[in-house]
């Protein structure tokens, strides 16, 4: 017995060196340092509570449990430690110690990420632990009789509240709709008509015929910025009420999305007081308000995704016909609001299709619809209206910024490459141009060079960068890392919505607040760069966290064997997936706008006891 408490004990002390060390190179510290003897006695006693909670939890103390847990804690290390190793190794030359302390930070890692999880999933997994945290008790309506002032014979305080806690549990997602406008309205009044960046304008000219619709910024999304407009322009003829009727209708659309979220777990007893939690997440954190009034495509589309999969979780109840509306035309937007939504939608209908078999009747007509819908609208329709489609190289800029990095490595190209690249651009200012994190620059010079050639010899460019691949490894997968690492490297900070009003042009509408002066200015600005100061609160503006969330809420759902459930992740996997396999800029927060709108989604839904799929009801 004896013998095995000291092996347990020197296996948590090496465990808290390896942490400890881990954590002194994450955080800069010289081992000299007295703080990293606190982190060494706090990993000790943290890894031994660790291991008392695992003992009173059978649920996480198996193989499967601890099976899903490192594999997730080994994802988690390789993601941290992809951009951040140099610094743990930059003052090293020997390629021996590089290595042990590259191991030794990595074994720490790995440790620490797969206790804190088991600790996290020995709360989240557990049933009943969720069930008395999460569920409300009382699930009956809060009884009429209410506290009366006897002098006055009118409801007294008290009596105020219980009717408004009345009225809330009965109309939570009817308040968080409300809620949300009130919160954003500021936003509107001080934006108004609307913000519009160089994007917006470009839509706004397709809309006007000042030049020719195109798909690079989705046509559907065009089209429905025009209805809108139109609407505003024909009831008043003034420009800034028209646009400012799409602006409000954004704000109408997100609101229903997060009210119809909210209503959704009501309608599976979440507590009053978490819905209300989370409606004050999307009325009151800035980005959100900035975001609702904005005129981009990524706004919808989230509000799209949120709608989509929340139907899906009514759907594991009994399915309504209000839901089925609701899941059709989500789905229309989420195939045809983004390019890389028809993809992702795509990838994951043999998936609904399995996970709804028992409900085919009713779910498979709709997935039908909605496929034929959007693939008529996006080939015979876009052509018969002459909707332009993007170019060849928008959707390489993965591929085009790992050659260029091979090139301006000064890696050796036989004549034959080097011909077949330089029939398509003049290498004559490449090293100028390239950045890392940005592929603009290197699709400019694609397009000012000779796409047509690349277009037309497509199996010849992607020998040549396999061919490159192949010989210089390191190359790509340092220009990929830095081409992506904003969206699941959680310590990088990313400067969100700021912008502001409308992007300089002659169109006619101009930023034309009803709200403003210093006051306003400096509120704006302020919450705007809360973010980047309030620890805690500033994960909530990193798309690497929100990513990390949604790996371990698959984890927890592995762990609880909940397999049903997977499918309401895989949709925003697949969107993050296609995102970085395509995306122009490492850090751009709109890009997986649709994650952070819904990241209240998942963590929640992965604890929610629900029923598997029972048969059909509407």
């Amino acid at each position: 017995m004896k013998t095995a408490l000291d092996k347990k004990f020197i296996l948590n002390l090496t465990e808290s060196f390896l942490s400890t060390w881990a954590l002194m190179k994450a955080s800069r510290m010289e081992p000299g340092n007295i703080l990293t003897i606190i982190l060494f006695l706090l990993c000790i006693f943290f890894y031994q509570r660790i291991n008392t909670r695992l003992v009173q939890t059978p649920l996480c103390n198996n193989k499967h449990s601890s099976r899903t847990a490192s594999i997730i804690a080994v994802v988690f290390t390789v993601f941290y430690m992809a951009v951040d190793y140099p610094n743990y190794i930059a003052s090293l030359t020997n390629p021996l110690f590089r290595m042990g302390i590259l191991t030794a930070v990595f074994l720490g890692f790995s440790i620490l990420f797969y206790r804190v999880l088991l600790l996290l999933f020995s709360y989240t997994g557990n049933i009943q632990w969720v069930t008395d945290v999460l569920l409300d008790n009382n699930k009956d309506a809060v009884s009429a009789s209410a506290p009366q002032d006897t002098e006055s014979n009118l409801p007294s305080p008290s009596s105020f509240m219980h009717i408004v806690s009345a009225f809330y549990r009965k109309r939570c997602g009817l308040c968080c709709f409300l809620i949300c406008l009130l919160g954003w309205l500021p936003y509107f009044l001080y934006q108004y008509p609307g913000i519009m960046t160089p994007d917006s304008v470009n839509q706004f000219e397709q809309l006007l015929g000042i030049i020719p619709y195109s798909n690079h910024h989705p046509w559907m999304h065009t089209l429905l910025f025009k209805l809108f407009y139109t609407l505003g322009y024909s009831l008043t003829e003034s420009m800034l009420v028209g646009v400012s009727c799409y602006t409000f209708f954004q704000m109408c659309l997100l609101a229903f999305s997060a009210s119809y979220f909210i209503g959704t777990l009501r309608y599976y007893h979440i507590r009053p007081g978490i819905c209300l939690a989370l409606t004050l997440f999307y009325a009151l954190i800035p980005y959100h308000g900035v975001f609702s009034v904005t005129i981009w495509k990524d706004i919808p589309f989230a509000a799209a995704l949120l709608l989509f999969i929340t139907a899906m979780v009514r759907f594991f109840d009994k399915i309504r016909s209000w839901d089925l509306v609701v899941f059709l035309l989500s789905g229309m937007m989420v195939c045809l609001f983004r390019s890389n939504g028809w993809y992702g939608f795509l990838l994951c209908v043999p998936f609904l299709l399995i996970t709804f078999r028992k409900k085919a009747k009713l779910v498979y007509p709709i997935l039908a619809l909605i496929l034929i819908t959007a693939a008529i609208i996006k080939y015979p329709v876009m052509n018969a209206f002459h909707v332009t489609q993007p170019d060849t190289i928008e959707s390489l800029s993965i591929p085009t910024q790992q050659v260029a990095a091979v090139i301006c490595n000064d890696r050796y190209l036989t004549e034959e490459q080097l011909s077949l690249i330089e029939n398509v651009i003049d290498l004559t200012y490449i090293k100028e141009l390239y950045n890392p994190t940005f592929a603009d620059n290197m699709k400019e010079l694609v397009r000012a060079g000779n796409q047509e050639y690349l277009a037309s010899h497509k199996a010849e460019f992607f020998k040549l960068w396999l061919q490159l691949g192949l010989k210089y490894p390191g190359d790509y997968l340092s220009a990929y890392i830095s081409q992506t690492n904003g969206y699941w490297y959680p310590d990088s900070y990313y400067l969100v919505a700021e912008a502001e009003g409308i992007s300089a042009s002659s169109l006619g509408v101009s930023h034309t607040p009803l709200l403003s002066g210093p006051l306003v200015v400096k509120a704006k600005e302020i919450a705007i760069k809360l973010g980047s100061m309030l620890p805690l609160y500033g994960t909530l503006w990193s798309m690497g966290v929100a990513f990390w969330v949604l790996i371990f809420c698959v984890g927890n759902t592995l762990i609880r064997r909940e397999y049903q459930k997977l499918i309401l992740y895989l949709p925003a996997l697949s969107l993050v997936g296609t995102v970085l396999i395509a995306t122009p800029v490492a850090t751009e927060f709109r890009y997986v706008y649709f994650l952070i709108f819904s990241l209240p989604f998942y963590p929640i839904i992965s604890m929610l006891p629900m029923t598997e799929p029972r048969d059909n009801q509407s």
